[in-house]
C-alpha cells in the first residue's frame, strides 16, 4: 500500500502536452540484475521464460565479463561505468569502500541513474539488493538514499530470502518469515508491478531490479524446493582437478575433493538453481504487465549478474573471487526496440558498458561522462561497421583475516573464506589483475599476482577453454612483455583511455623502451589505490 501511495503521487504530475509526447517517445529501461549468477557452468539453464521472452526475443552476448569477481567491485563499476580502480571499492567492506561514506560523496552522485534522474529526466525506480554494506550504521544507515532515485526500496547489506531489512525510501521496513508476504524475490516482483501501474505516464522510466537469487544461502520458494532432485554440478574437464602451475592459493585446495565437499558444492548448485525459479517467474510477471500496459515495444530489457560462480573447479569448493572464466563470465541478454530476435554476439563486452548503454538510450551525450565503458548500442542495433575492443581489464584486490581463521587455526593469518575442509577462497595476496583478450587471432588471458613472486599466468582459451594450462613459461616471450606493457596501461587509465586498442589491434603501438627491464616479464607491485 505504501508503494502505491507513493507512486500515485508520481501520477499526479501534469506536463505540458509537447513535453508529455517528447517524453512518451523516448525508450523506457528496465535492468535486472541477478547475485551469483554464473553462465559458464550451466546458470541460465533454469530460466526457461527468461530465455523465450527475452533472449529470443533479443541478443545474447556471448563473451559478457565482469571488471571484478566480486559483489560490491562489479556492482559499483554497473553504476559508474568505472574499472575498480577507477571507482576505489575493491571489496565488500566499508574499508574497502563498499557503500562507504566516500563512496556516497565521489561516485553516487555521478552514477548513470543519477544522470537518467537529473540530467534526462527519468522517474527511476530501485528495489533489491543495492551494495553490500548498504545500510551500515557508519555510513548513514538505511535512511541514506543515494542520488538519482525516484523509488527507493533497498536491502540492507547483503542478499537474504526472509528475516530482512528494507529501505523503502528511507524508512526501514522489517520483514519476516511468512512466504506470501517477505520472500523476497516475490516481494520485489510485487514492487515492480506496483511501480509500473502507478508511474507516471508523462516520463520515461528507468528500472532496477536486484534479486538475491542465486546467492547463498539459496532458500528456495516452498513450490520449488522438490525441483531439480536429479541435478548435480557439471563434471567438465577442470572439475576436482589439482591447480598446477597456479598460484599457490589455487594450488593449496585439496585434490581430490572429499565426498563431503562434493555433496555440499552439488546441493549448493541444486539449490542455486531453484531460487533461479523465481527469478523466472518475476520476469513473466514484469513482461506480462509491460505488455498489458503497452509498453513492452519501447523498452529495453536488459538481463545480467554480477559475477559468476565455481562449484568445483581445480578442487574449489563453491566462491567467485577467481580470475578463470567461471568467475569473471556473465550472463547478458537484451531485449528492446531496433533488437532483431534469436541474435548471438561475440563482441567482447562488459558491465562497465551497461552505464554508456542505457544513458546512450537515453539521448545524452556521452562525452560529458567520465565513464570507462562503451555503448552496445550499436551493437543492439546491428551497426557492422562499429570499430570494438579486443581487451578488458580484470582487477581484484584479495582478502584476509588478520588472526587465523577460527574453524582452521593450522592455516594461520592472512587467508579467508575457508569453507568446507579448510580449502580457502581467498588471501591478501590474491590481489591480481589481468588483460582478457578476444580478437580475431587470440583468446588469451594474460594475469599478474601481486605477490612477492608477481607470480604470472597466461591461458590460451582456444586451445585450453577450461584453462587448466599456465603457458606463462612457454609463450612467446614478445607477447609475454606486450601484455605486461598493456596490463601496465589499462591499470593506469582513465574515460577514452581505457579503450584504445589492444595488443593484436591493427592499431596498437608498442615500443619496448618503455618497459622497465629488457629481462622477461617486469616485476613490479601493483600500485596501491588511495580510497
Amino acid at each position: 500500500a505504501a508503494v502505491a501511495r507513493g507512486l500515485a503521487l508520481a501520477a499526479l504530475l501534469v506536463l505540458s502536452p509537447a513535453r508529455a509526447a517528447r517524453q512518451a517517445r523516448r525508450p523506457n529501461v528496465v535492468l535486472i540484475l541477478t547475485d551469483d549468477q554464473d553462465v559458464c557452468l550451466g546458470g541460465m539453464t533454469p530460466l526457461k521464460k527468461t530465455n523465450a521472452l527475452i533472449a529470443q526475443m533479443g541478443i545474447t552476448f556471448l563473451n559478457a565479463y565482469v571488471p571484478s569477481a566480486l559483489c560490491c567491485p562489479s556492482r559499483a563499476s554497473i553504476l559508474t561505468g568505472k574499472y575498480p580502480h577507477n571507482h576505489h571499492v575493491v571489496n565488500n567492506t566499508l574499508e574497502g569502500n563498499c557503500s562507504s561514506k566516500l563512496w556516497q560523496k565521489i561516485q553516487e552522485p555521478y552514477t548513470f541513474p543519477a544522470l537518467l534522474k537529473t540530467m534526462c529526466g527519468y522517474q527511476t525506480f530501485f528495489a533489491g539488493k543495492y551494495l553490500n554494506e548498504y545500510g551500515a550504521e557508519d555510513a548513514g544507515g538505511v535512511g541514506h538514499v543515494p542520488p538519482g532515485w525516484s523509488f527507493w526500496y533497498a536491502l540492507e547489506k547483503n542478499s537474504k530470502y526472509y528475516n530482512y531489512t528494507l529501505s523503502v525510501n528511507g524508512k526501514a521496513r522489517r520483514h519476516g518469515e511468512n512466504y506470501s508476504v517477505d520472500y523476497l524475490t516475490d516481494v520485489l516482483a510485487n514492487m515492480s508491478l506496483d511501480f509500473l501501474e502507478y508511474k507516471s505516464n508523462f516520463e520515461p522510466f528507468f528500472m532496477m531490479i536486484s534479486t538475491p537469487a542465486p546467492h547463498s544461502p539459496w532458500t528456495a520458494a516452498p513450490q520449488y524446493t522438490k525441483s531439480f532432485q536429479n541435478v548435480s554440478a557439471p563434471r567438465n574437464s577442470n572439475f576436482n582437478i589439482h591447480g598446477k602451475n597456479k598460484h599457490w592459493l589455487i594450488r593449496q585446495a585439496k585434490t581430490p575433493m572429499t565426498n563431503s565437499s562434493i555433496q555440499f558444492l552439488d546441493d549448493a548448485y541444486r539449490k542455486r538453481w531453484q531460487t533461479l525459479l523465481s527469478v523466472d517467474d518475476l520476469i513473466e510477471k514484469l513482461v506480462k504487465k509491460l505488455e498489458l500496459n503497452g509498453e513492452l515495444d519501447n523498452t529495453y530489457i536488459f538481463y545480467t549478474s554480477d559475477n559468476g560462480f565455481h562449484t568445483g573447479q581445480f578442487s574449489l569448493p563453491i566462491d567467485k573471487r577467481q580470475l578463470y572464466e567461471f568467475d569473471i563470465k556473465v550472463p547478458l541478454l537484451v531485449r528492446g526496440p531496433g533488437i532483431k530476435p534469436n541474435q548471438t554476439n561475440k563482441m567482447l563486452v562488459a558491465n562497465i558498458d551497461l552505464g554508456p548503454t542505457i544513458l546512450d538510450i537515453a539521448g545524452y551525450d556521452l562525452n560529458k561522462t567520465q565513464m570507462d565503458g562503451m555503448s552496445l548500442l550499436p551493437l543492439l542495433k546491428g551497426d557492422k561497421n562499429v570499430t570494438w575492443r579486443s581487451d578488458f581489464l580484470v582487477e581484484y584486490q584479495g582478502e584476509g583475516y588478520n588472526g587465523s581463521d577460527p574453524t582452521c587455526p593450522g592455516l594461520g593469518p592472512g587467508v579467508t573464506h575457508c569453507f568446507p575442509d579448510c580449502v580457502c577462497e581467498d588471501s591478501y595476496n590474491n590481489t591480481y589483475a589481468c588483460v582478457r583478450t578476444l580478437s580475431t587471432s587470440w583468446d588469451l588471458q594474460y594475469c599478474e599476482f601481486d605477490d612477492r613472486e608477481v607470480f604470472v599466468e597466461v591461458y590460451n582459451l582456444t586451445a585450453d577453454p577450461h584453462q587448466i594450462n599456465n603457458i606463462a613459461k612457454t609463450i612467446d616471450q614478445e607477447i609475454l612483455e606486450k601484455m605486461n606493457y598493456r596490463l601496465m596501461m589499462l591499470q593506469s587509465c582513465s574515460g577514452a583511455t581505457c579503450r584504445t586498442p589492444g595488443v593484436f589491434d591493427p592499431g596498437y603501438r608498442f615500443d619496448p623502451r618503455l618497459m622497465f627491464s629488457n629481462h622477461g616479464v617486469r616485476a613490479r607491485r601493483f600500485s596501491a589505490q588511495p580510497l
